[in-house]
């Protein structure tokens, strides 16, 4: 059972952007209100971002995240934070075709904000090859679409 911690979520949270509620007139660009939302509605971020995968195409991948995020790569130990640099990584990742699959998911709402958070599974279609892993997204609502704003993946310790 994938067990989460107060001090995991709020940091989670601050590295999306929004640890509490915003303030009313605190930033001018910031949603005067906390956009509705559901943990299915978040679950599905998941699969745009695996259909994303299927096109071969990093530029649609890197359409996903916000323009100030990061990603922590499975098959990397180079944090990705421009645009450029998560298309290098994942024009590497996709030669590869991969596929994921959530084996397990815990799923937190906030105001604009969200965490997926849990288990899942990589097939690589060129060589066959499964890889178990952990993963993190952290997801911003950005007015018009949720982006994601963190996304930590690493290989399962554990053989």
């Amino acid at each position: 059972m994938l067990k989460i911690t107060a001090l995991a979520v709020t940091a989670a949270f601050a590295l999306a952007g929004c640890a509490t509620a915003p303030a009313s007139g605190s930033d001018p660009a910031a949603p005067a209100s906390c956009r509705a939302t559901s943990e299915q509605e978040i679950a599905a971020l998941f699969d745009r971002w695996n259909r994303s995968l299927q096109t071969g195409d990093p530029h649609q991948v890197v359409a996903n995240y916000a323009e100030r995020s990061i990603l922590l790569p499975t098959v990397s130990n180079t944090p990705r934070f421009t645009a450029a640099e998560k298309e290098d990584y994942f024009h590497h990742f996709l030669a590869n075709k991969p596929s994921g699959q959530i084996n397990l998911r815990m799923i937190e709402l906030g105001c604009n904000t969200a965490w997926d958070a849990g288990l899942y599974t990589f097939t690589f279609g060129t060589t066959g090859q499964v890889v178990k892993a952990r993963y993190t997204y952290t997801y911003r609502w950005d007015g018009k679409q949720w982006q994601i704003t963190s996304h930590h993946s690493s290989a399962m310790p554990e053989k």
